[in-house]
């Protein structure tokens, strides 16, 4: 059966730039063991999948070795695919159920360039003691380490430092998480903060843009920062803009999105 597949750069209006992610549209509920397939093929950070569910649509998100049960980029890539391909209307909410509860986007039109507001769980940190092997692969001293129920969160003292970072990936992938973000003031007035995120033991080394992570360093920086609106850019190779709300136990994710290739998956 032929399907249809989109891939999107997510979190940047430029294609080539941000974190790209495929969407694929199904008629219904697909096998597990045949979405992963799928996703170790396109070998990206995530695939999605989506298909109609009543008035609403089912999402899940799969790592090129794992399902995930939340994933920002590929989230607002496929917010991005039902409404430019017309599976939506522009003003209609996107309502998505998920491993993580119900998540909404809506489009919100820009003579710049549409954004896509989406509305999550947020996902605050604690303070938490490293675990063996965890500085060691990063090569980082840290101001300040938590944890949340995915990731560790591993403040440095500067932009630099986040930037320079070259772990150890394999050593980084024996440390029982699902990714580890890194994270410093921004040096650039535009942004608040700067951040990375390494996931090498969901099979994704490096994430371009790391949209889940910001349910967590919204929080995190809005308390160092006294705000509750603020703009954050992960320091990848690619790169990536996030606004980010937060809104006590919700965090608004903003983001832009284009297509850059479009085909059919034959199986």
């Amino acid at each position: 059966m032929a399907r249809p597949i989109t891939q999107v750069d997510a979190f940047t209006a430029e294609p080539f730039r941000g974190n790209p992610a495929a969407v694929c549209m199904l008629p219904a509920a697909a096998p597990s063991e045949w979405m992963q397939a799928v996703a170790r093929e396109m070998n990206l950070s995530e695939t999605a999948f989506v298909h109609a569910h009543e008035d609403a649509f089912d999402l899940r998100w799969f790592t090129p070795a794992v399902e995930v049960d939340l994933c920002g980029h590929a989230t607002l890539a496929s917010a991005h695919v039902l409404w430019s391909e017309g599976h939506l209307p522009r003003d209609r909410e996107a309502v998505f159920h998920t491993r993580s509860g119900v998540l909404t986007c809506v489009l919100e039109p820009d003579p710049a360039g549409d954004w896509i507001r989406m509305d999550f769980p947020a996902l605050p940190q604690e303070p938490a003691d490293p675990p063996p092997g965890l500085l060691g692969a990063l090569g980082a001293t840290p101001t300040y380490l938590g944890r949340n129920r995915f990731d560790f969160l591993v403040e440095v003292e500067s932009e630099a430092e986040v930037r320079a970072l070259r772990p150890d990936m394999g050593r980084l992938a024996e440390v029982n998480v699902r990714g580890v973000i890194v994270t410093a003031r921004s040096a650039a007035p535009e942004y608040d903060f700067v951040s990375r995120f390494f996931g090498p033991r969901v099979g994704v080394p490096e994430d371009p843009v790391t949209g889940s992570a910001h349910t967590c360093l919204g929080p995190f920086w809005g308390a160092r920062l006294g705000r509750t609106d603020l703009v954050g850019y992960q320091a990848s190779a690619r790169g990536g803009v996030v606004r980010v709300g937060v809104r006590g136990e919700r965090v608004l994710l903003g983001g832009q999105a284009v297509t850059v290739l479009q085909g059919t998956l034959v199986d």
